[in-house]
């Protein structure tokens, strides 16, 4: 997720500070990983520096210095680019899980434990997510949908390899 792109069209909606665009942030995005204020205010940094905000004032309220940042022009034509550009799907060809299954064929470790075990892994996310799914607003129907997907195909790729074990240690023995 470009966090940049992200805190560019929240500012769409009109000028705020470094700490409501963290808020806004976390709210809607960050269920799992909520933004770190340096990260903010980093981010803001550069934004302002490559010209797409701008500070549309300065408070004190008795307190440090807040800038209220607001975005230009420039900012909301990169947004739409960004937006309009699609996603490169990642195929994940050199997965770690794949790693692991050859090595253990390698090592004459059980390859079959190790997706059983996985597998179970898996399958205790699946039931959080579910749950959490169960329990949530819209946006966290749409995000546990999400994550459940790619788990169900990750479980698809575990029946497979298990199922075709004995022809993967041919191909892969020394």
């Amino acid at each position: 997720m470009s966090i940049g792109h992200t805190l560019l069209g929240l500012l769409e909606s009109g000028p705020r500070h470094g700490y409501d665009l963290k808020r806004a942030f976390d709210e809607k995005f960050g269920h799992d990983r909520p933004l770190h204020y340096g990260q903010v205010y980093a981010t803001m940094s550069r934004l302002l520096k490559n010209g797409l905000v701008e500070v549309d004032g300065v408070e004190s309220d008795g307190g440090p210095e807040r800038k209220r940042y607001a975005i230009t022009d420039a900012g909301v034509t990169d947004v739409s680019a960004w937006l309009e550009q699609p996603e490169k799907p990642e195929p994940y060809l050199q997965s770690t899980l794949y790693t692991k299954v050859v090595l253990a064929l390698l090592t004459g470790r059980s390859a079959a434990d190790l997706l059983d075990n996985q597998r179970s892994e898996h399958l205790r996310l699946m039931r959080t997510l579910t749950d959490r799914k169960r329990k949530g607003d819209l946006a966290d129907q749409l995000i546990c949908d999400h994550a459940l997907f790619h788990l169900e195909a990750d479980l698809r790729w575990l029946e497979m390899t298990a199922a075709r074990l004995d022809q993967l240690a041919e191909v892969v023995a020394p």
